[in-house]
Protein backbone atom coordinates (compact mmCIF):
# COMPACT_ATOMS: atom_id res chain seq x y z
CA UNK A 1 0.00 0.00 0.00
CA UNK A 2 1.08 3.29 -0.80
CA UNK A 3 0.85 6.73 1.00
CA UNK A 4 1.29 9.90 -0.42
CA UNK A 5 2.34 11.84 2.83
CA UNK A 6 3.15 10.38 6.53
CA UNK A 7 0.01 12.66 7.51
CA UNK A 8 -1.77 9.33 6.33
CA UNK A 9 -0.18 7.14 8.74
CA UNK A 10 -2.51 7.17 12.00
CA UNK A 11 -2.02 4.94 15.21
CA UNK A 12 -5.10 3.55 16.57
CA UNK A 13 -6.81 5.52 19.12
CA UNK A 14 -6.83 3.92 22.12
CA UNK A 15 -9.34 1.60 23.69
CA UNK A 16 -11.61 3.40 26.67
CA UNK A 17 -14.50 3.10 27.76
CA UNK A 18 -16.60 5.34 29.89
CA UNK A 19 -17.68 5.07 33.43
CA UNK A 20 -19.36 8.28 34.34
CA UNK A 21 -18.55 12.57 33.62
CA UNK A 22 -18.51 15.18 35.53
CA UNK A 23 -20.86 17.95 36.13
CA UNK A 24 -22.14 19.88 33.00
CA UNK A 25 -23.94 22.23 34.75
CA UNK A 26 -24.28 23.61 38.35
CA UNK A 27 -27.06 22.42 40.85
CA UNK A 28 -27.81 24.87 43.29
CA UNK A 29 -30.60 25.20 46.28
CA UNK A 30 -32.55 28.34 46.28
CA UNK A 31 -31.73 28.04 50.07
CA UNK A 32 -28.37 28.47 49.51
CA UNK A 33 -28.56 31.40 46.84
CA UNK A 34 -30.71 33.49 49.50
CA UNK A 35 -28.32 33.21 51.68
CA UNK A 36 -25.18 34.27 49.50
CA UNK A 37 -27.60 37.28 48.65
CA UNK A 38 -28.26 38.05 51.95
CA UNK A 39 -24.41 37.85 53.29
CA UNK A 40 -23.76 40.40 50.53
CA UNK A 41 -26.29 42.61 51.87
CA UNK A 42 -24.98 42.33 55.06
CA UNK A 43 -21.79 43.29 54.65
CA UNK A 44 -22.77 46.22 52.66
CA UNK A 45 -25.51 46.88 55.78
CA UNK A 46 -23.05 46.66 58.66
CA UNK A 47 -19.32 48.35 57.30
CA UNK A 48 -21.78 51.04 55.35
CA UNK A 49 -19.32 50.34 52.06
CA UNK A 50 -19.30 47.17 49.79
CA UNK A 51 -16.34 45.02 50.11
CA UNK A 52 -15.69 42.03 48.41
CA UNK A 53 -16.02 38.77 50.62
CA UNK A 54 -15.88 34.56 49.98
CA UNK A 55 -17.37 31.75 51.20
CA UNK A 56 -17.99 27.96 50.48
CA UNK A 57 -20.50 26.15 48.59
CA UNK A 58 -21.05 22.73 50.64
CA UNK A 59 -22.85 19.78 49.66
CA UNK A 60 -23.54 16.19 51.06
CA UNK A 61 -21.07 14.07 50.29
CA UNK A 62 -22.99 11.40 48.56
CA UNK A 63 -24.44 14.15 46.41
CA UNK A 64 -21.18 16.18 45.81
CA UNK A 65 -22.73 17.86 42.56
CA UNK A 66 -25.56 19.67 44.32
CA UNK A 67 -24.90 23.10 46.24
CA UNK A 68 -27.17 22.41 49.78
CA UNK A 69 -25.64 25.44 51.81
CA UNK A 70 -22.95 28.14 51.49
CA UNK A 71 -20.53 28.50 54.29
CA UNK A 72 -18.84 31.81 55.45
CA UNK A 73 -14.97 31.10 56.73
CA UNK A 74 -13.34 33.75 58.25
CA UNK A 75 -12.11 36.49 55.87
CA UNK A 76 -8.44 37.39 56.23
CA UNK A 77 -9.00 40.63 54.69
CA UNK A 78 -11.59 42.43 52.60
CA UNK A 79 -11.08 45.39 50.62
CA UNK A 80 -13.51 46.82 48.08
CA UNK A 81 -11.91 45.53 44.95
CA UNK A 82 -9.76 42.40 46.15
CA UNK A 83 -10.30 39.19 48.09
CA UNK A 84 -7.96 36.27 47.76
CA UNK A 85 -7.86 32.71 50.25
CA UNK A 86 -5.32 30.23 50.49
CA UNK A 87 -5.26 26.59 51.29
CA UNK A 88 -5.06 26.76 54.97
CA UNK A 89 -8.58 28.86 55.87
CA UNK A 90 -10.34 26.08 53.49
CA UNK A 91 -8.59 23.07 55.63
CA UNK A 92 -9.61 24.77 58.86
CA UNK A 93 -13.47 25.17 57.72
CA UNK A 94 -13.51 21.93 56.47
CA UNK A 95 -12.14 20.36 59.73
CA UNK A 96 -15.29 22.37 61.17
CA UNK A 97 -18.21 20.78 59.10
CA UNK A 98 -20.26 18.03 59.85
CA UNK A 99 -18.99 14.53 58.62
CA UNK A 100 -21.79 14.07 56.21
CA UNK A 101 -20.85 17.59 54.60
CA UNK A 102 -18.38 18.57 52.10
CA UNK A 103 -17.07 21.88 50.27
CA UNK A 104 -17.42 21.28 46.49
CA UNK A 105 -16.69 24.83 45.40
CA UNK A 106 -16.29 28.52 46.64
CA UNK A 107 -18.08 32.13 46.00
CA UNK A 108 -17.73 35.30 46.09
CA UNK A 109 -18.84 38.76 45.42
CA UNK A 110 -17.34 41.80 43.76
CA UNK A 111 -19.73 43.75 45.80
CA UNK A 112 -20.53 47.21 43.96
CA UNK A 113 -17.84 46.97 40.96
CA UNK A 114 -19.22 47.30 37.50
CA UNK A 115 -16.78 43.97 37.05
CA UNK A 116 -19.35 41.31 36.57
CA UNK A 117 -16.49 38.74 35.36
CA UNK A 118 -13.88 36.67 37.37
CA UNK A 119 -10.61 38.38 37.50
CA UNK A 120 -7.04 36.90 37.27
CA UNK A 121 -6.62 36.95 41.15
CA UNK A 122 -10.15 34.71 41.31
CA UNK A 123 -8.12 32.34 38.36
CA UNK A 124 -5.43 31.68 40.79
CA UNK A 125 -8.22 31.36 44.12
CA UNK A 126 -10.08 28.49 41.13
CA UNK A 127 -6.97 26.65 41.49
CA UNK A 128 -6.34 26.77 45.65
CA UNK A 129 -10.02 25.20 45.73
CA UNK A 130 -9.71 22.54 43.31
CA UNK A 131 -6.33 21.15 44.64
CA UNK A 132 -8.16 20.91 47.90
CA UNK A 133 -11.55 19.84 46.93
CA UNK A 134 -10.22 17.27 44.23
CA UNK A 135 -9.76 14.34 46.68
CA UNK A 136 -13.67 14.77 47.86
CA UNK A 137 -14.85 15.17 44.47
CA UNK A 138 -12.88 12.38 42.65
CA UNK A 139 -15.03 9.94 40.90
CA UNK A 140 -14.05 7.20 37.71
CA UNK A 141 -14.60 8.58 34.49
CA UNK A 142 -13.31 6.34 32.13
CA UNK A 143 -10.96 2.70 31.95
CA UNK A 144 -8.21 4.24 29.27
CA UNK A 145 -5.93 2.09 27.32
CA UNK A 146 -2.24 2.84 28.14
CA UNK A 147 -0.53 2.61 25.02
CA UNK A 148 2.82 0.79 25.41
CA UNK A 149 4.70 -0.10 21.60
CA UNK A 150 6.95 -2.49 23.08
CA UNK A 151 5.76 -4.54 25.80
CA UNK A 152 6.68 -8.26 26.38
CA UNK A 153 5.03 -10.76 27.93
CA UNK A 154 6.37 -13.07 29.46
CA UNK A 155 5.02 -16.22 31.93
CA UNK A 156 5.74 -16.57 35.51
CA UNK A 157 9.11 -19.17 36.02
CA UNK A 158 9.87 -19.56 32.52
CA UNK A 159 12.09 -16.71 31.21
CA UNK A 160 15.56 -15.42 32.22
CA UNK A 161 16.82 -12.58 32.98
CA UNK A 162 18.47 -11.36 29.52
CA UNK A 163 14.45 -11.31 28.78
CA UNK A 164 13.78 -8.82 31.00
CA UNK A 165 16.34 -6.61 28.98
CA UNK A 166 13.36 -6.28 26.09
CA UNK A 167 10.58 -3.82 26.01
CA UNK A 168 9.88 -0.60 27.88
CA UNK A 169 7.58 -2.52 30.07
CA UNK A 170 7.09 -6.45 30.85
CA UNK A 171 4.17 -7.81 31.87
CA UNK A 172 4.41 -11.36 33.94
CA UNK A 173 1.73 -13.55 33.78
CA UNK A 174 0.80 -17.09 35.33
CA UNK A 175 0.36 -18.31 31.98
CA UNK A 176 0.81 -18.15 28.41
CA UNK A 177 0.00 -14.90 26.61
CA UNK A 178 0.18 -13.51 23.40
CA UNK A 179 -2.17 -10.42 23.85
CA UNK A 180 -2.76 -8.19 26.50
CA UNK A 181 -4.31 -4.37 27.11
CA UNK A 182 -3.26 -2.49 30.14
CA UNK A 183 -6.13 -0.45 30.90
CA UNK A 184 -5.72 2.22 33.29
CA UNK A 185 -8.58 4.29 35.29
CA UNK A 186 -8.91 8.30 34.84
CA UNK A 187 -10.56 9.99 37.71
CA UNK A 188 -12.65 13.12 36.94
CA UNK A 189 -12.28 16.09 39.65
CA UNK A 190 -14.74 19.46 39.80
CA UNK A 191 -15.24 22.37 41.84
CA UNK A 192 -17.31 25.54 41.46
CA UNK A 193 -16.95 29.16 41.03
CA UNK A 194 -19.63 31.46 41.53
CA UNK A 195 -18.86 35.75 41.52
CA UNK A 196 -21.82 37.52 42.60
CA UNK A 197 -22.52 41.31 43.12
CA UNK A 198 -24.87 43.79 44.90
CA UNK A 199 -26.98 44.02 41.71
CA UNK A 200 -28.13 40.96 42.43
CA UNK A 201 -26.03 39.25 39.00
CA UNK A 202 -24.08 36.20 38.81
CA UNK A 203 -21.60 34.41 37.34
CA UNK A 204 -20.12 30.82 37.46
CA UNK A 205 -17.82 28.32 35.98
CA UNK A 206 -17.02 24.68 36.40
CA UNK A 207 -13.58 23.60 37.25
CA UNK A 208 -12.25 19.93 35.94
CA UNK A 209 -9.29 17.85 36.29
CA UNK A 210 -8.74 14.10 34.58
CA UNK A 211 -5.78 12.47 36.13
CA UNK A 212 -4.73 8.84 34.96
CA UNK A 213 -4.02 6.28 37.88
CA UNK A 214 -0.79 4.87 35.85
CA UNK A 215 0.49 7.37 33.25
CA UNK A 216 -0.21 10.35 35.60
CA UNK A 217 -1.11 12.04 32.54
CA UNK A 218 -3.14 14.82 33.75
CA UNK A 219 -5.66 17.78 31.84
CA UNK A 220 -7.39 20.61 33.58
CA UNK A 221 -10.06 22.39 32.42
CA UNK A 222 -12.75 25.33 32.99
CA UNK A 223 -15.79 26.51 31.18
CA UNK A 224 -18.83 28.88 32.17
CA UNK A 225 -21.42 26.94 33.40
CA UNK A 226 -25.25 27.63 33.98
CA UNK A 227 -27.10 27.56 36.84
CA UNK A 228 -30.30 25.74 38.00
CA UNK A 229 -32.28 27.16 41.04
CA UNK A 230 -34.01 23.95 43.51
CA UNK A 231 -36.34 24.53 45.66
CA UNK A 232 -35.88 22.27 48.43
CA UNK A 233 -38.13 23.99 51.09
CA UNK A 234 -36.10 25.29 53.26
CA UNK A 235 -35.88 29.15 53.13
CA UNK A 236 -34.12 31.56 55.61
CA UNK A 237 -35.88 32.40 58.93
CA UNK A 238 -35.25 34.94 61.39
CA UNK A 239 -33.30 33.04 63.28
CA UNK A 240 -31.21 32.37 60.26
CA UNK A 241 -31.04 36.07 59.48
CA UNK A 242 -29.41 36.70 63.09
CA UNK A 243 -26.94 34.90 62.84
CA UNK A 244 -25.71 35.79 59.62
CA UNK A 245 -25.43 39.00 61.31
CA UNK A 246 -23.07 37.69 63.93
CA UNK A 247 -21.24 35.69 61.66
CA UNK A 248 -20.36 38.41 58.79
CA UNK A 249 -19.65 40.69 62.11
CA UNK A 250 -17.46 38.34 62.92
CA UNK A 251 -15.80 36.28 60.11
CA UNK A 252 -15.62 39.89 57.50
CA UNK A 253 -12.66 42.06 58.39
CA UNK A 254 -13.47 45.16 55.99
CA UNK A 255 -9.66 47.14 55.11
CA UNK A 256 -9.74 50.78 53.41
CA UNK A 257 -5.94 51.07 53.77
CA UNK A 258 -3.77 47.83 52.35
CA UNK A 259 -0.53 47.78 52.79
CA UNK A 260 1.94 48.63 49.86
CA UNK A 261 3.00 44.71 49.09
CA UNK A 262 -0.86 43.90 48.60
CA UNK A 263 -1.67 46.83 46.71
CA UNK A 264 1.39 45.12 44.18
CA UNK A 265 0.32 42.11 43.88
CA UNK A 266 -3.17 43.62 43.38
Amino acid sequence: MRFKDLSQLKRPEPLKITLGSLPQHILMAEYAKHRAFKINELVGVIFEKSFEWYGFTLADKNHPEFIVDIGLPENDLNLQDYTTLGSQRIAEYHESLPEDMIINGWIHSHGALNYKHFSHTDEENHLTVLDFVAARTRKPLAKQEVAIQDMVLLEKNRFVEKDMEKGSVCLITDGPVTEAKIMETVYGSFCYSIVIGDEGWHEQEIHCRERGILSGHTTASSKSATIEFVDTGRSLSQDDNSALIDEVKKKIKPHTDPPPELIERM
